[in-house]
């Protein structure tokens, strides 16, 4: 089965406001069918592997990328890239780390685990929009992965 258009970008993000302005900037980019809004790294977890509320999920189904806030209640955002890139079912879907964290122990240790980018989320909006499309734009439409 491998990757589908169903889903095509997962966000792990607590901040409302966040949440509500990355979807606003995908739906606006018009190549997006779906986001998968995900509040806390629990429930993240839960989605990607098909567990508890979420174990009716077709788990053949997996999103084209994940884009992944570090400060999380539950499961921070490190033990999810973690649990995710450990995971032989998950580990090829590409994780952006999109976070207001700049520092050098995050982004290193965000490599260290496998992230495929890390975004300091921009403050001003119109840039938060713009950086948004164009990560989107470049994971979902370019980049090519592997199938399963």
């Amino acid at each position: 089965m491998g990757l589908t258009n169903d889903v095509q970008i997962v966000l792990v993000e607590d901040s409302f406001d966040d949440a509500e302005l990355t979807q606003r900037s995908l739906k606006n980019s018009n190549f997006v069918n779906e986001v998968i809004w995900l509040k806390d790294g629990e429930q993240a977890i839960n989605y990607l592997q098909g567990k508890g509320e979420y174990e009716k999920r077709d788990t053949a189904i997996k999103p084209r990328l994940i884009l992944l806030d570090l400060k999380l209640p539950k499961l921070s955002g490190l033990e999810v890239l973690e649990r995710i890139k450990k995971d032989e079912n998950l580990h090829k879907i590409p994780v952006v780390v999109m976070t207001s964290s700049k520092e050098n122990k995050d982004l290193d240790r965000c490599y260290e685990l496998g992230a495929n980018s890390y975004v300091v989320k921009p403050i001003n909006f119109s840039n938060f929009m713009e950086v948004t499309k164009e990560i989107s734009m470049y994971w979902v439409l370019i980049n090519q992965i592997p199938e399963e």
